[in-house]
């Protein structure tokens, strides 16, 4: 079996194998896997002599090791292969053997099977493991560690163990965690003292000798560190021997692996858990401050500064080090069952590593910054919480704040606005928002302080762009600028800092002396972009300011349309959305400048749609800031003409002027869109797209006009000097969608448009909403754009439900004819059950709205009678529809019926009380509804509580629906009174089966809805 298994392996593993031969072969192997016996030839096979080819060794081996961890090995099998590969190993690797070691990965693999039978012979069947690999760590004869395979192997095999049994990243199960427990128990009884003493004699004999042997060790003595006792660890021996490694130096500069380890390890012990007090001793014997110390004083991370050769991996793992050791003392400090003797050492080491920490987090390499991020989070998140800050803890404040600040400047190798360094500014940015909540943490610590010190730095930034102007390190300014802009979480209101309570009254009136520097500076002249831009948001974020120094808009204004002319694209687009959120915000302070900005930014109008092709579409993929794809510029250009818009229509302009604002604007676009409408109808892409761009354009320019009030109710008109031109708009965009209707994109450019030219066209659009049914209801419109022109007609019917009652009498039953025709459509898949279930919402809500506004009449009008049977069965269907998505529309519909119901049902002829009476037959609005609602909408209720997947006892939204369906079975039980019982007692109930006594008191004791609800759960938790 052995040559079958060496020849199929050979046969696998060869390119140049027949195809259906190498099948052949890995079945083969397949089959000798899961063979109980294929193992044994399989460990035959590894060791060997003379050795066979390394890919047969090592599918051998893997054989093993799967019959090995799926444990299918009894004890017996265990013992002779346990005895096989120690007796390889002690022959391979006990320093006699003149063959070539195995590859790292036949090691490997070695080690992980040994590893397999640790775990399951350690405790009973092999209790000499440790001591029989550790004798390979010597050569025949010897006293000391100097068999270098041997050694090897061993540290592999400890390094795999820790893994297997201690590593705390990976989850076990309950026997595995408790097995691996036992087993951690063991090896410290029988063999712990011993595996740390072999540690301290391979530094001892390799640590100048090997550096691989040297940096493996240190990682294994730092993954074992964290479950052994801490006193083999933590002794003057091998502190020693660690000493010097972390203390290693190196002329070149290059870069350390063993010093870099050495570092790690101390961290690892550190972050051993222990008890406060002792985890302080620790800390004080360790002396790691002066390590620390020492390690930044080094070359490579004090000479080599500023230069190529400075060693970040080493600054790292300080940074490592240096996290994790405050990390631990602010801990102690924070709890409160600390004695004073082990406090008090806590707060002398928090004065001594404080320098250190801040020399680390100053570093000019961001990873190493963000490194101790954490600990001096934890050290400003404790001293919040001190009461009454003691001098030793306030003097810590001022230079970290300042450290903090000084790190959210642009470095002196960083670029703004490179392409090639996105990814680096990107990145900083992050830094900056980290950075930010150190910088509040501060503020809330000392307030005047932080006040203060940024006061002053700004102070000092414009005095510098007084006197240096554009010579000036945009570094610098930036900084200032950035300050400013987070200077107002504490001085607004509302804010993260202050939150609902008012502002700092000092911070307050700090910001406005900020904003009077500079606004009286001559920063807009600085020509960094992104001094520009800063100089931007700050301008948007405090419009507040310029509500109280009105004096400031004109000159800002002026700023800005300079500024929407910029070169720079990044500029350029991002103004044109500044300038809009500036004139939007400041509308009522802005004065008639319509004509003057209307001039100045006309330049910026013309739209030059651009068709993208894919290759471009996926290059511009990425951040919205960095895209500047034909898309995404027209999308900032649209900010202009509703900037426009918000500028012609402020108050201090009359209407006659408005209207002659918004026609100067239109009229390039009315005849833009005649010009390219032949050839969009020829169906050239470029023109659709233009097409497209223009209606979004006078969409936009309209929202510009409406009334940003939109809370405000009974809103005036808008000036018929407005609405006629915007009319005429409106008329323009019928005219393209009449033409390009079967377009999707074009449809719903001018849906967006209708739906913010209705703020400025007011009744006006009534006469034209049957030409703009005709054409956003397309037989090619899709269930999801039939669900948004009905979200947006249930906007139309609110806010005309006095006007337009004709106009819904006419195309009504058009236009549910279409919906209907989207509800029947076949569902082919996740995308259409969502959109099914969309229009299913928003058809409900439709008739909803139709109903509460006092427009129900028009569901049963002479004009619309034919489909009334059409919209009751809808809503019935949907409302008994319980699938996951239609719960809403399900509770949407039930309320319909009830509306209905007592729209329709004529008077109440019965009460609900304690004394339940009825008196004469119903009276319906017109004859027969009485039984139909008996027939219908009682009936559906009962349907529906029948159907399994109705849960309201689980599902809080089902819970909703069935307090619907109490709702309208006691507003038919008003309306028809003893019809209700009679239905009751003769139809439902005795299909159900039960007595109807129980349920009938419930439903006309109390007008509350609760007794029924309960009664019908009852009901269900007992009949499921």
């Amino acid at each position: 079996m052995d040559a079958q298994i060496e020849n199929a392996i050979a046969i696998a593993w060869d390119a140049s194998s027949d195809p259906s031969l190498k099948n052949q072969a890995f079945e083969f192997l397949n089959q000798v896997r899961s063979d109980p016996a294929g193992w044994q030839a399989c460990v035959t096979l590894f060791t060997r002599t003379p050795r066979p080819t390394e890919v047969v060794r090592l599918v051998s081996l893997e054989i093993v090791n799967n019959a090995v961890q799926s444990q299918s090995l009894d004890g017996p099998s265990l013992v002779f292969l346990k005895q096989a590969l120690f007796d390889h190993a002690r022959h391979a690797y006990g320093g006699s053997s003149q063959e070539q070691p195995d590859p790292a990965h036949l090691q490997n693999k070695l080690t992980q099977t040994l590893t397999y039978l640790f775990v399951y012979l350690y405790k009973d069947g092999w209790e000499s493991f440790i001591d029989d690999f550790l004798a390979l760590t010597s050569l025949p004869g010897s006293s000391q560690k100097d068999n270098t395979l041997g050694v090897f192997l061993y540290l592999r095999i400890l390094n795999s163990i820790h893994d297997e049994i201690a590593d705390v990243m990976l989850s076990r199960q309950g026997n595995e965690a408790d097995r691996n427990t036992n087993l951690k128990d063991l090896i410290r009884e029988r063999d712990m003292a011993k595996i740390t003493r072999s540690w301290q004699d391979i530094l001892a004999c390799y640590g100048n000798q090997n550096d691989h042997v040297v940096e493996l060790t240190l990682k294994v003595l730092g993954k074992w560190v964290s479950w052994i006792d801490i006193s083999l660890i933590i002794n003057q021996e091998t502190i020693n021997l660690l000493l010097p490694l972390v203390g290693r130096t190196n002329a070149t500069g290059a870069d350390d692996r063993v010093r870099n380890t050495a570092v790690d390890t101390f961290t690892e012990i550190v972050s051993k858990k222990m008890k406060p007090g002792d985890k302080v001793d620790m800390i004080s014997f360790l002396n790691l401050n002066q390590i620390v110390s020492q390690l930044l004083a080094s070359p490579p991370l004090n000479d080599f500064k500023g230069t190529s050769q400075y060693d970040t991996d080493l600054a790292e793992a300080v940074a490592k080090l240096v996290n994790t050791t405050m990390s631990d003392i602010v801990r102690v400090l924070e709890d409160g069952k600390v004695g004073n003797d082990s406090r008090a050492k806590a707060e002398q080491l928090l004065q001594e590593f404080l320098p250190s920490l801040l020399r680390l987090f100053s570093d000019e390499y961001d990873e190493v910054c963000s490194t101790v991020i954490p600990s001096l989070t934890d050290i400003l998140a404790f001293l919040r919480k001190v009461e009454n800050l003691p001098s030793t803890y306030s003097e810590m404040l001022p230079p970290i704040l300042k450290a903090i600040v000084s790190k959210m400047r642009y470095d002196e190798t960083s670029s703004w606005g490179n392409e090639d360094e996105m990814s680096d500014e990107a990145e900083f940015l992050e830094l900056r928002k980290r950075l930010q909540i150190l910088q509040k943490t501060i503020a809330a610590v000392d307030v005047t302080l932080y006040i203060n010190f940024l006061t002053d730095l700004v102070a000092n930034v414009f005095l510098t762009l007084e006197q240096q102007k554009t010579q000036m390190d945009w570094r610098d300014l930036d900084l200032g600028l950035h300050e400013i802009y987070l200077f107002g979480e504490l001085a607004l209101p509302n804010t993260a800092l202050v939150g609902k309570s008012q502002p700092n009254p000092v911070a307050a009136e700090r910001l406005a002396a900020m904003m009077v520097k500079m606004a009286e500076s001559a920063i807009v002249e600085y020509p960094h972009p992104a001094i520009l831009l800063q100089y931007m948001e700050i301008c948007v974020r405090y419009t507040v300011f310029f509500e109280a120094h009105h004096q400031y808009i004109p000159k800002v204004l002026e700023n800005f349309v300079r500024l929407v002319h910029h070169d720079h694209v990044r500029i350029r687009t991002r103004s044109w959305y500044l300038f809009l959120r500036f004139v939007k915000q400041l509308r009522a302070q802005v004065g008639n400048v319509a004509q003057t900005v209307i001039q100045s930014i006309s330049d910026l109008l013309p739209i030059k749609a651009e068709v993208a092709n894919n290759e471009a579409a996926d290059d511009d993929m990425g951040s919205d800031e960095s895209d500047h794809s034909a898309d995404a510029v027209f999308t900032s250009q649209l900010y202009l003409f509703e900037a426009i818009g918000c500028i012609s229509s402020t108050s201090a302009t009359p209407a006659t002027d408005q209207a002659l604002y918004a026609r100067s604007v239109m009229e390039p676009l009315f005849n833009d869109m005649s010009a390219h409408l032949p050839r969009a109808k020829s169906g050239d892409a470029q023109a659709v797209l233009q097409i497209h761009h223009i209606v979004m354009a006078l969409g936009t320019l309209a929202n510009g006009f409406a009334d940003w009030n939109a809370a405000q109710t009974n809103k005036p008109p808008p000036p018929k000097e407005i609405s006629d031109e915007f009319a005429r708009a409106a008329e323009v965009i019928l005219v393209a969608l009449n033409e390009l209707n079967t377009n999707g994109e074009i449809r719903a450019a001018c849906r967006s448009a209708l739906t913010r030219l209705l703020g400025v066209l007011g009744a006006a659009v009534l006469p034209q909403l049957p030409q703009w049914i005709e054409g956003l209801l397309s037989r090619s419109s899709s269930k999801d754009e039939m669900a948004m022109f009905l979200r947006l007609l249930e906007q139309v019917v609110f806010n005309f439900k006095g006007e337009i009652y004709s106009i819904l009498d006419l195309l009504l039953t058009p236009l549910l004819e279409r919906v209907f025709g989207g509800l029947s459509e076949p569902v082919t898949g996740t995308d259409d059950e969502i959109q099914l279930q969309e229009l299913r919402r928003e058809y409900v809500s439709f008739i909803q709205i139709i109903l509460a506004n006092d427009l129900g009449g028009v569901l049963v009008s002479a004009s619309n009678q034919g489909i009334f049977d059409s919209v009751v069965t809808s809503i019935i269907t949907i409302s008994k529809t319980m699938v996951h998505g239609n719960m809403v529309a399900s509770r949407i519909g039930f309320n319909v019926l009830s509306r209905m119901a007592s729209l329709w049902g004529g008077p109440d002829i019965a009460t609900v009380g304690e004394n339940p009476t009825t008196t004469g037959a119903p009276t319906p609005a017109f004859p027969g509804f009485d039984q139909f609602m008996l027939d219908r909408f009682h009936t559906a209720c009962w349907e529906l509580m029948q159907d399994p997947s109705f849960k309201p006892q689980s599902d809080a939204q089902a819970k909703q629906i069935l307090n619907e369906i109490a709702g309208l079975q006691q507003t038919v039980y008003t309306k028809t009174g003893e019809s209700f019982i009679h239905h009751i007692r003769t139809v439902v109930f005795p299909q159900i089966g039960i007595d109807s006594t129980d349920y009938l008191r419930a439903l006309t004791s109390s007008k509350d809805r609760k007794p029924i609800t309960a009664y019908i759960l009852n009901l269900l938790k007992s009949r499921r």
